[in-house]
């Protein structure tokens, strides 16, 4: 078997998602004129890329910002809040809207085609999303709760197409509000109303855990879902905050079972874009975090592996992104093995953290 190739593997993906996401927006003209357009420019963008690489540089086609520390909701689990990455604090030495701006100018210039928004609460921030707006040549998943999917925002979306919102829900109206508190599902449904009654493609995300997984990939789940206009789905294996909460990783066998059932529903229902994340990393040689698929922006600039592991020793406040993706952290992450090593849950860098904690002392 030859060597893993990470760059084929990530511009394919990359194609497969845009493939499928024009075939998900066929019956909406406006859309599918924009996923058309932007097909062109993710081949410009993969071009870059592969020019790059010829160079000796590795650049991923994602990044994923966390543009606020603030968020209005206390899920359970949250990963986040046990990082302390999001908080019920006033948000202080954040990046301003213009300094976004810079980077996901950075990005563009880079080849990156898709970054991911979420937070805390990406939609109390907009002024940053505002500024992705102007971005055409790059795709905004925006990672929110929906709460704040005010017609305000229905405007921007409307007006922008390379903003997708992807609202979070766990299941049904039971799993979801146990988890993100009393009344978010309904607020949830709401807010896919509007987006339905526009004409506005959207997705979710949903945590995948070991007591929720039937339900998640049950084919009446989904279908429930494209009724309601849903048009992209994301399914995030559950990171344990704790030793306690371990159980509900899912492990190989209930990928095993994630993986087929995915498989059955990507072929079934081809008017839906679904993607796992990480998904199966023996196909993709390991985890992609660290820069080898995509890297993590935290709120106030610091370059992280990932948002599981947050971790860093640059910021781009005063470095570029290219800089960043050649820091120590970075480079020694890819090159010591760490991402390829086995792992329970979805990150394996949040398991694997007193090593990567060494790397920054050493």
């Amino acid at each position: 078997m030859g060597e893993f190739d990470i760059q084929e593997y990530m511009s394919n993906g990359v194609s497969n998602v845009i493939k499928s996401a024009v075939k998900a927006t066929l019956k909406n003209p406006k859309e599918a004129l924009f996923m058309a357009e932007f097909a062109l420019a993710t081949k410009k963008a993969s071009e870059k890329r592969k020019k790059a690489e010829e160079n000796g540089e590795h650049i991923p086609a994602f990044l994923i910002s966390s543009i606020t520390s603030s968020c209005n909701l206390h899920c359970a689990g949250c990963y986040s809040r046990q990082n302390h990455a999001c908080s019920d604090k006033k948000p202080v030495n954040q990046l301003s809207g213009e300094e976004w701006n810079k980077i996901f100018q950075e990005a563009d210039d880079l080849g990156i085609s898709f970054i991911l928004l979420a937070g805390g609460e990406p939609l109390l921030r907009w002024d940053v999303i505002n500024e992705a707006a102007k971005h055409k040549n790059i795709l905004f998943p925006i990672f929110t709760n929906g709460i704040f999917a005010t017609d305000k925002y229905m405007d921007l979306f409307d007006k922008n197409r390379n903003l997708v919102p992807i609202i979070s829900i766990e299941g049904d109206k039971d799993t979801t509000d146990s988890r993100r508190g009393t009344g978010v599902y309904d607020k949830v449904m709401e807010s896919m109303a509007k987006l339905y009654d526009r004409n506005l493609m959207f997705g979710v995300s949903v945590t995948v855990t070991t007591e929720n997984m039937d339900e998640v990939y049950d084919r009446g789940f989904v279908d429930r879902l494209a009724k309601l206009g849903c048009k992209v789905i994301v399914y995030v294996e559950y990171v344990p905050v704790t030793e306690e909460s371990t159980y509900l990783a899912p492990d190989d066998s209930c990928r095993d079972i994630m993986n087929t059932k995915l498989s059955a529903l990507r072929s079934e229902v081809e008017e839906m874009v679904f993607i796992s994340f990480p998904g199966d990393e023996k196909t993709s040689g390991g985890c992609v975090a660290a820069g080898r698929g995509f890297f993590h922006i935290n709120s106030h600039g610091g370059a992280e592996p990932c948002p599981f592991s947050p971790y860093s020793d640059i910021n781009v406040k005063g470095s570029s992104l290219r800089e960043a993706l050649n820091s120590k952290l970075f480079k020694t992450l890819q090159e010591q093995g760490i991402l390829n090593e086995d792992h329970v849950g979805g990150c394996i860098l949040f398991e694997k953290k007193s090593q990567v904690e060494a790397i920054l002392k050493s």
